[in-house]
């Protein structure tokens, strides 16, 4: 605990790596685009509409709404926002999107105190530190084989790490926002039968960002509270200890592990195609194939799409277009490309020609992909009716920190998010603003660039 609090203390005036600055810049970039692009989804149309009818001191802004208000709304809604749907960041070893909540909580924290864009850089790199190494701690795919929601887990300590770093917290006082973030955090994983994303998008996102912004606002307030919440009687670890399940004990010395050595933001994947995780390999491997030459749909025999099995579980034939495998990748057969706009298009979900081409595409849950997990491999195969075959196995995602996106590539898509919303000029402006954080004294700034017009 006196590891952990001293680094969450000091990480506001502690240089990062310039390339974990950089890194950050994506993810920060990232996630206001999934924000920006998450306002005209039902989500996130819910999550404005909601707030808007709670009023609260003007403290922090809801992005892509003409609302200022009080740190923990702003914090709740924008972390519906950039879990709308399937477009924000993702941490495959620890099972979790920390972008959604950790990067909205520290938004709103930084307006509220003023702070400048290298201290938020700085404590949106400590809370995917915190968070990751949290779930890691509870073992995070044991975790939540037994019914835990690691989405909300992780990211509630991380949300508070990042806040409370803004808030200014000193040592024992980041002792105290971590008993409130740990009295706080909740989650099981019967989101997954949630058929709106609106719960999903506040399980993962919208909570873990308010309550780490409700936890630092009242430990900065003067709130006391427990020293030490993960050692002594009854503790954290004690409370969640999932042993007689799962057969592993929790591990607390995970939460300062290579700390300040390991960027976990460095492990994180950022998404190229504003869809889930799991159809990004199939997705790159379509592209490569359409690449080395032009696929005519219509002399397709057959597509067979391997991926982990669990993953191939999560996007079998479900209803929401940006989760179903088989209907994205119609349509970028079909399209030739895919965007947001066709990716969420939910009434070519009736198209009679993608599900034509739907109906030959079949899903394998593969043993041997499940294996490699944490990566994400993917593999196609294309039968065509003159016989030949087209294959192709993508072991290294792009956006995956093996096989990262550069700068363009991450522009790309923001503007692609953003433009439609916020429009080409402004969505341009945003872009160059996040690039270039480190010159912004007062993060307040962002506000006529992510406001409605």
């Amino acid at each position: 605990m006196q590891e952990l609090a001293t680094y969450i203390a000091s990480a506001r005036t502690r240089d990062l790596p310039e390339p974990v600055t950089e890194k950050t810049k994506h993810h920060v970039l990232d996630t206001i685009a999934a924000m920006v692009s998450g306002s005209a989804l039902l989500p996130g149309r819910k999550a404005i509409s909601y707030i808007a009818t709670r009023g609260g001191t003007a403290e922090a802004c809801v992005v892509a709404s003409p609302i200022t208000t009080s740190v923990e709304n702003a914090a709740l809604a924008n972390g519906m926002l950039a879990h709308a749907d399937e477009t924000d960041d993702s941490h495959t070893p620890t099972s979790q999107h920390p972008g959604c909540g950790i990067i909205s909580a520290a938004l709103a924290m930084a307006e509220r105190e003023g702070r400048g864009g290298t201290e938020l850089l700085r404590a949106v790199a400590l809370g995917y530190d915190v968070s990751c190494r949290m779930n890691r701690a509870l073992h995070a795919y044991q975790f939540r084989v037994v019914g835990h929601s690691t989405h909300s887990f992780g990211p509630s300590f991380g949300a508070a790490s990042a806040a409370g770093s803004l808030a200014a917290l000193n040592e024992d006082q980041s002792r105290h926002l971590l008993s409130y973030a740990a009295q706080q955090t909740s989650g099981v994983c019967s989101w997954q039968r949630d058929t709106e994303h609106v719960e999903k998008a506040f399980d993962f996102g919208g909570m873990p960002a308010r309550n780490g912004v409700t936890a630092a606002s009242m430990v900065s307030h003067g709130f006391s509270a427990v020293d030490d919440v993960f050692a002594g009687d009854r503790n954290f670890f004690v409370a969640y200890d999932e042993s007689a399940r799962t057969g592993l004990k929790p591990e607390p010395e995970q939460l300062v592990r290579e700390l300040g050595r390991t960027y976990e933001i460095m492990n994180t994947s950022i998404k190229r195609w504003a869809v889930g995780m799991p159809i990004q390999a199939p997705l790159d491997c379509l592209t490569e194939l359409m690449r080395a030459g032009k696929i005519d749909v219509d002399e397709i025999e057959r597509i067979e799409i391997g991926v982990g099995e669990n993953d191939a579980f999560t996007v079998n034939d479900r209803a929401m277009p940006t989760i179903c495998m088989q209907h994205i990748c119609a349509v970028m057969l079909l399209d030739g490309a895919l965007t947001f706009a066709s990716a969420h298009d939910e009434a070519r979900m009736s198209d009679e020609r993608v599900l034509a081409l739907r109906g030959r595409i079949v899903l394998i849950g593969d043993e041997a992909l499940t294996r490699v997990m944490p990566e994400r491999h993917g593999i196609v195969e294309i039968s065509l009716r003159d016989g030949r075959t087209l294959r192709h196995h993508t072991r290294a995602v792009r956006g995956t920190p093996g096989n990262p996106m550069t700068r363009t590539e991450a522009e790309e898509k923001c503007l692609d998010l953003m433009g439609p919303v916020l429009g080409d000029g402004r969505s341009r402006a945003l872009c160059d603003f996040v690039w270039n954080l480190e010159k912004v004294d007062d993060i307040r700034a962002i506000r006529e660039l992510v406001r409605a017009t």
